[in-house]
């Protein structure tokens, strides 16, 4: 099998397994016992900046808007499933971060990949769709970048929905400590052990570590990331946000006081068994938040996969209650 054969093959496997992430969990049922289809998702892309943005796209323009900002590694498609819930109610749409899932990926030395640069493309995106007025789902790599546009534009955040998502020195425990050395002193020795976050086995991981039933959790979904992982030069891409996040620290209590003046109804559903941002990252947001709707969930860190329908549940409930 040549080379471009060989690709091709990939592709093609890469898009049969994007195609089954995509599939809806299921239908709903009439009065009458019929099933009804859920909600479509559409796959749009945008140019911003300059920059091909893949994204996707559900419910009705003019009902409130849900802004879902992915983590690491993944994409857009850690919400294939959570869109078609809430896609009734509400105006669902998830962009991928440049050199991320469908999003354009461009090299190193053509495009800053830092958190500051990737907030700054996602602010440009909501203005380039009209999204005047959103609820941020903030998840990992998230927080980052969602924080960074609510201090920039706070009177567009309705509300926030925060999953595993930090703003706190608490939850940065032992896990971060390889990090730590490589913000520190960015050398090849300490980036060495951070390569090894970005081979399948630790995609892997990332899915079931914490998780109630490990079985329970697709494979497809470590091996659509790992697959945009492993695409020539994107190791060097993810390796910049290594080095970057140690950016977000500093930053927290600038977060923090947003959240203390500004007051954005929050909702936080976080897997406690989570540990890359244990539960301990958590409960920091009771001090600063006066309206906000705790629940821990016995799951990891993507609580999507193992809670979505719980997670979709608080999240109707919690917007009908807060959002206008």
């Amino acid at each position: 099998m040549n080379r471009l054969t060989t690709q091709i093959t990939r592709l093609g496997l890469a898009a049969v397994l994007a195609a089954g992430l995509m599939l809806p969990a299921g239908g709903a049922k009439t009065a009458a016992g019929q099933v009804r289809s859920a909600p479509a998702v559409l796959h749009k892309t945008v140019k911003v900046d300059g920059i091909d943005i893949f994204y996707r796209e559900a419910g009705r323009r003019g009902a409130p808007v849900i802004l879902l900002l992915h983590g690491f590694p993944t994409s857009s498609q850690m919400f294939r499933n959570l869109m078609p819930a809430l896609a009734d109610r509400f105006h669902l749409v998830a962009p991928d971060y440049p050199g991320f899932g469908n999003s354009a990926m461009p090299a190193v030395d053509a495009f800053d990949y830092s958190f500051d640069n990737l907030a700054r493309v996602i602010d440009s995106f909501t203005q380039k769709l009209g999204l005047d007025r959103y609820s941020l789902y903030v998840m990992d790599y998230g927080a980052p970048v969602g924080f960074r546009l609510a201090v920039k534009r706070p009177e567009r955040v309705q509300a926030l929905i925060v999953q595993n998502g930090n703003a706190y020195v608490e939850g940065l425990g032992k896990f971060w400590d390889p990090f730590r050395a490589y913000w520190k002193d960015k050398t090849e020795a300490n980036a060495k052990p951070l390569k090894g976050f970005l081979n399948l086995q630790a995609t892997k991981w990332q899915y079931t570590h914490g998780t109630r039933n490990p079985e329970s959790i697709s494979p497809d979904t470590w091996t659509v990331d790992q697959y945009f992982q492993d695409r020539p030069g994107n190791k060097e891409i993810q390796l910049r946000l290594f080095y970057d996040y140690g950016s977000n620290p500093p930053l927290y209590p600038a977060w923090q006081a947003y959240f203390r003046e500004y007051q954005p109804p929050t909702l936080v559903v976080w897997g406690k068994n989570d540990t890359i941002f244990p539960a301990a990252g958590a409960y920091p947001y009771k001090r600063d938040l006066k309206t906000i709707d705790f629940h821990l969930l016995d799951t990891g860190h993507f609580a999507l996969e193992e809670d979505g329908a719980e997670i979709a549940r608080h999240i109707r409930r919690f917007l009908t209650a807060n959002v206008d």
